[in-house]
């Protein structure tokens, strides 16, 4: 057992001993029963490198996270300090160069709000809450658009540093990998001018062109997701939140369809454009911000066909399904096309990514949703590209279900030169021998 009061940080470190242990171990993601043999609040890269200092001279393990919500597959913690960026919340933007630099606990709500007080946009994803840093890392290509991003230390193209490594440009061209070679403190992200983005939601009982009674569900299902292939950006999402407190009561257990858009260009031609879509589905409902327990399982599609759209619609029916959410999300255009700077992997090759999460209320649903999630991923097979999504890969796997063998080879090679007794752990991993 490690003699933690050797480590003297300027913010906090928690301990199993102290009396507020599982609050401090825990993620956002209630699922992940997180124990490791410390906590750092860290509030500084100088506190990330004590940390990680001490950690080796103590022959520990360290993880970064920010907010922990795809904390499920980073796995057992044992020896481990989990380093938490969550008070690190500084927010540098340069309005002339349209640039922000952020502090790794930075939310992507206070970027967004940040950026738009100097009239830009830090071209988010479409939750409020997850971390700008872990989000970028993670390749930020669900979101609608992107900003170049890298952490606030990566070199020039030609030469594959640690933190070059896992970054790639949150452009829609490129995503970055999780392999774990250095932990960031911060990161830059380049911004743009203010785009509209707009959503509807509404239930699937409201007489609307994309919607229809409950029972005949699979068919609204089907004809948003064929409408879906028309947009720009959008995505097609069937939720049925659960019977819970913290849902409002109008709409729980309810079955409702949610389209969401971005449409770039000035807020009337926004608001116009989404104006048909917006009256015909009712009013917006938000999503959940506080902690919730999540399970589950995402793929990459190489094409939408009718036939894949009528096996998603029957298994995403919130009439029968066990599933919180079932969402398409469009990829394509920009995201599609490879980029000489764009980090460890440099473009996807798909044209949506799918993800279905369910709420594990007790042990029996849990298991219903793990089946379902399985037979949603089977059944979706034959329209599958290869690879993977980072940021809604939640099942523990290795990096090499995600990235190709020649991008583990090379991540197994800078991980060798700057972390080579394997200290630093991400949540999907590139192991050193994949180098060989």
């Amino acid at each position: 057992m490690s003699d933690f009061t050797e480590l003297a940080i300027g913010g906090r470190l928690a301990t199993p001993s102290e009396h507020d242990w599982d609050e401090a171990r825990a993620a956002w993601n209630l699922v992940a029963d997180q124990r490791p043999s410390a906590v750092a609040f860290v509030e500084s890269a100088e506190d990330v490198a004590k940390v990680v200092r001490f950690a080796a001279e103590h022959e520990l393990k360290v993880a970064g996270q920010g907010t922990g919500h795809g904390a499920v597959a980073l796995g057992p913690l044992d020896d481990t300090v989990l380093i938490k960026t969550e008070r690190m919340r500084g927010i540098e933007i340069d309005p002339d160069a349209r640039t922000a630099r952020v502090e790794a606990g930075v939310l992507v709500l206070e970027l967004s709000q940040a950026a738009q007080a100097h009239g830009l946009s830090s071209l988010p994803g479409s939750s409020p809450d997850v971390g700008v840093t872990g989000f970028t890392l993670g390749g930020a290509s669900a979101g609608w658009a992107g900003a170049t991003a890298s952490p606030a230390t990566a070199s020039a193209r030609s030469s594959w540093s640690a933190p070059t490594a896992r970054r790639g440009r949150s452009t829609p061209r490129t995503m970055p990998t999780s392999s774990g070679p250095s932990v960031a403190a911060a990161a830059t992200t380049r911004s743009s001018p203010r785009f509209t983005s707009t959503w509807s939601r509404s239930p699937t009982s409201t007489p609307a062109p994309f919607s229809t009674p409950p029972r005949s569900a699979p068919r609204p299902c089907a004809s948003t997701a064929t409408g879906q292939r028309a947009w720009a950006t959008t995505s097609v999402r069937f939720i049925r939140p659960p019977d819970v407190p913290d849902v409002p009561e109008p709409l729980r257990n309810r079955p409702l369809l949610t389209i969401d858009g971005a449409c770039i260009g000035g807020q009337p031609e926004g608001e116009a454009t989404i104006a048909p879509l917006r009256a015909s589905l009712g009013e917006p409902v938000r999503d959940p911000e506080q902690p919730v327990p999540g399970i589950g399982h995402h793929k990459v599609i190489r094409e939408l066909p009718d036939e894949a759209i009528e096996t998603f619609a029957g298994l995403a029916d919130p009439e029968s399904s066990p599933l919180l959410l079932a969402e398409l999300r469009q990829l394509g255009g920009a995201l599609g096309r490879p980029d000489e700077d764009g980090g460890a992997l440099t473009h996807l090759d798909a044209a949506f990514v799918m993800l279905g999460i369910g709420l594990p209320m007790t042990p029996e649903l849990g298991q219903a949703i793990e089946g379902h999630l399985d037979r949603l991923h089977e059944a979706m097979r034959p329209w599958a590209a290869d690879g993977g999504y980072f940021n809604f890969a939640e099942r523990p796997c290795d990096a090499d279900a995600i990235l190709p063998p020649e991008t583990c080879a090379r991540l197994a090679e800078v991980k060798g030169r700057w972390d080579p007794d394997d200290r630093i752990m991400a949540d999907h991993a590139v192991a050193l021998d994949a180098a060989s």
